[in-house]
Parts: structure tokens; C-alpha cells; sequence
């Protein structure tokens, strides 16, 4: 029996394994973007469209080389939407670093609008379930409700909006990175659950 749980164990989390290490990297990411905007509030837009563009890229090519080498369908699908929308978004940035602060703030609404319903149909697609499925959804509410804000306040002043971005790039990172560390625990748990012997019934 215990050879066979640790064979599942295996199998399962070698598929799963890529798809969380996607997730924490992209929270990381994320994090490390909304402490530099935090501790840069004299950022240009110059400057924050490069950073902004920068973490698109990278968390896109991040998502799509682990969607290419995971044999799993619905964490495939997912990994491959969400990072093509990052690199989209990443060489749009690159290719229109003379972008004014207003389209900047659109885009970046936008991104994080269209990121919040992805991680709101994360939460069902992929292999997560309990507090981790109500963490997403709360990521992603979050996320929909900060670039809802930024396309009916575009002209909230600099810090206001500065501070925003760096709030829901460190929300949704920190939730993210622990939907990626708790992953783990939730297979390990759902192995166990399956693989524990049967009580015995009394005739």
C-alpha cells in the first residue's frame, strides 16, 4: 500500500508540480513589481511602463514554457491563456515606451481586468479546492475591482494611483504564492484521504 501512494504521489505531482511552480513564480514576480512601485513613488512613466512590461514578459514566457511541458489539458489551457496575455501585454509595453501616464493606466487596468477573470476560472480549472479556491477568487475579484477603479478614476493623482498598483500587485502576488505553496499540501492530503485503509464493517 505504501508503495502504491507513493507511485500516485509521484505521478500526481509531476503534473502538478510546473503548474505551481508558474503560479509562484508569477506571484513572485508580482510582488517584487509592487515593492519596487512602492518604494519608487518619483517613478516615471517611462520607467514603469519598462517595469510593467518587463514582468508581463517574463511571467508570460514563464506560463507558457510550463503549459508546454505539462501533460495535463485544463492546466495546460489555463498556463497557455495566461501567458500569452502576458507576452501581449509585455512587447505592447516595449514597442510603446513613449506611451502617455493615462493609456499606461488603461492598459494596466485592463491587464489587471482581464488577469482578475482568470484567476476567478483558475480557481475552478485548476487542482485546487477549499481555501486555496477561495483565495483565487478573492485575487481575482480584487484585481477586477482595482482596474474597474482605474478606468473610472484615471485622474486619481500619482501617489493615489501608484499605491493602488503596488496594492494589487501585492495582494494578488502574495495570494498566488500561496495557492502555488498550498497546492502541495492539497495532493498530499487528497492521497492520503484515498490510499487510508477502510474501517472494517461488523456483520
Amino acid at each position: 500500500m505504501s508503495s502504491m501512494f507513493d507511485e500516485a504521489t509521484k505521478t500526481v505531482e509531476t503534473q502538478l508540480t510546473k503548474m505551481r511552480w508558474a503560479l509562484g513564480l508569477n506571484g513572485l514576480l508580482l510582488v517584487a513589481f509592487g515593492v519596487v512601485v512602492l518604494l519608487w513613488p518619483g517613478i516615471s512613466v517611462y520607467a514603469l511602463t519598462i517595469l510593467f512590461g518587463a514582468y508581463c514578459l517574463a511571467s508570460g514566457i514563464i506560463a507558457l514554457v510550463s503549459a508546454f511541458s505539462s501533460d495535463a489539458a485544463a492546466e495546460r489551457g489555463w498556463l497557455v491563456f495566461y501567458g500569452i496575455l502576458g507576452i501581449v501585454v509585455g512587447v505592447m509595453c516595449f514597442a510603446w515606451t513613449d506611451i502617455s501616464a493615462l493609456a499606461l493606466l488603461y492598459v494596466i487596468g485592463a491587464y489587471a481586468i482581464v488577469g482578475g477573470i482568470i484567476l476567478i476560472g483558475g480557481a475552478f480549472w485548476l487542482p485546487v479546492d477549499g481555501g486555496d479556491t477561495a483565495l483565487m477568487i478573492l485575487s481575482g475579484v480584487v484585481a477586477i475591482i482595482f482596474g474597474i477603479v482605474i478606468f473610472a478614476k484615471p485622474g486619481t493623482g500619482v501617489l493615489v494611483t501608484l499605491a493602488l498598483i503596488a496594492a494589487y500587485a501585492l495582494v494578488t502576488g502574495i495570494v498566488e504564492m500561496a495557492v502555488a505553496i498550498g497546492g502541495k499540501r492539497m495532493v498530499e492530503s487528497d492521497l492520503k484521504r484515498t490510499f487510508a485503509p477502510k474501517p472494517q464493517t461488523s456483520h
